[in-house]
């Protein structure tokens, strides 16, 4: 297509798809984007799971200020102490059970992935891979690798090799795990396939399996982790704790974070055999860490009977709508069916036109064309959730 005809590439950006929103932003706060035209936008997506505390949080803003006036980068991950690492490692492990006593922050959800793959194999010596049928956990090679949706994959072939898929939530699969995998990896709830919600039975299964045969289970919470579904970590609704616990998304608290959760002895591993066996020129950066101070200290005050209530009236008033066929959700992480992806598109472009000044931010998923997400800011009041159910409504009513 011309280049100018694209937002992005007239621009001088890569664009990532053919037909961009093109929306061009003045400023956000709370569940609000505002738009340079003057309109504005209830973020029912929470940028795709990052805004879990609201856009312009203001804890967020303060440690990051705070911190610009101290230092930005002075070195590598791993030569220099640096406060706001030490800090948000300290706030960041108090949300999590044992074994999972040490972080490596690093630049993205992707990279999470990446190095938990590469610990894996570092801790147990073995390279077989297990994800599972509907999964999806980033675009770089390794992470597209046990990524399950071929369709995004065939152009970047060949992958990682030794990549297995097990059959998500089929007990019956989980025979295959054994003494020659490194790892399982798994979505706690898978968010691309549609907010999928695992059973318990099967999630204690991988936990047992892998346990039996020394191999890592790798729990990818980017997207439902920090509060998302109702708990500070998705796996605490199910009885299960990882040996790895991938991040990232809301962990920043709007700045660019992944990070992973393993026990020191596991982690250790990184400093030999070979030394530097894992490093980042950016990971946790000092600015980025400050962000998830903020993120973390708002995760603690998260009153998640408010939120459970409001999304539950969500739940409730969208399951009345005649567009829509189905819900699935768990805590304030929902995916909403329609008759089909063509219902999909006018009710995206219906939450767009902002008739009186306001509309809403609905998205696609990437596997389930049919569907569509909604994930609000964690800390929206009953009157912006009412508001945001309104305008959602709205746009449904374009789907009918």
């Amino acid at each position: 297509m011309p280049y100018a005809d694209n937002p992005f590439l007239s621009r001088g950006l890569a664009s990532t798809t053919l037909h961009p929103l093109g929306l061009e932003v003045s400023h956000a706060k709370g569940p609000w984007i505002h738009l340079s035209d003057g309109t504005r936008l209830f973020d029912a997506i929470s940028g795709i799971g990052v805004t879990n505390f609201g856009h312009g949080n203001e804890a967020v803003k303060e440690h990051l200020q705070a911190q610009l006036d101290r230092h930005l980068h002075t070195m590598v991950y791993g030569e220099f102490l640096q406060e706001a690492q030490t800090q948000a490692s300290a706030l960041l492990r108090a949300t999590l059970p044992d074994p999972l006593d040490a972080v490596y922050f690093l630049n993205s959800g992707a990279e999470a992935i990446d190095a938990a793959l590469k610990l894996a194999r570092r801790v147990t010596g073995r390279s077989r891979l297990m994800a599972v049928t509907g999964s999806y956990h980033g675009n770089t090679l390794g992470s597209l690798s046990v990524s399950a949706n071929e369709s995004r994959k065939a152009a970047y072939r060949p992958l990682l090799p030794e990549v297995e898929f097990l059959e998500w939530n089929d007990l019956a699969d989980v025979a295959r795990i054994d003494d020659s995998v490194a790892c399982v990896l798994v979505e706690t709830v898978q968010g691309d396939a549609g907010v999928r919600i695992p059973s318990q039975d099967w999630l204690q299964a991988l936990r047992k399996a892998c346990s039996k045969v020394g191999a890592l289970l790798i729990l990818d919470e980017i997207q439902c982790g920090m509060g998302r579904t109702g708990k500070p970590w998705a796996f605490q609704h199910f009885g299960i704790v990882p040996d790895v616990l991938c991040m990232g998304k809301a962990l920043g608290g709007g700045m660019a974070m992944g990070g992973i959760a393993a026990s020191k002895a596991h982690l250790g591993l990184f400093a030999h055999g070979p030394s530097l066996g894992h490093i980042t020129t950016f990971g946790g950066h000092p600015m980025a860490c400050s962000g998830a101070i903020g993120a973390l200290e708002s995760l603690g005050k998260l009153d998640f009977a408010h939120v459970e209530r409001q999304n539950q009236r969500w739940q409730d008033a969208l399951e009345g709508h005649p567009a829509v066929r189905t819900v699935r959700r768990l805590g304030a992480f929902i995916a909403v069916e329609l008759e089909d992806a063509e219902a999909v598109q006018k009710a995206v472009e219906g939450g767009l036109n902002r008739s009186g000044g306001e509309g809403v931010l609905l998205f696609w998923f990437l596997s389930v064309p049919h569907a569509f997400r909604l994930a609000p800011p964690l800390t929206c009041t009953e009157e912006e959730m009412t508001v945001g159910l309104t305008l959602i409504l709205r746009a449904l009513d374009q789907a009918v």
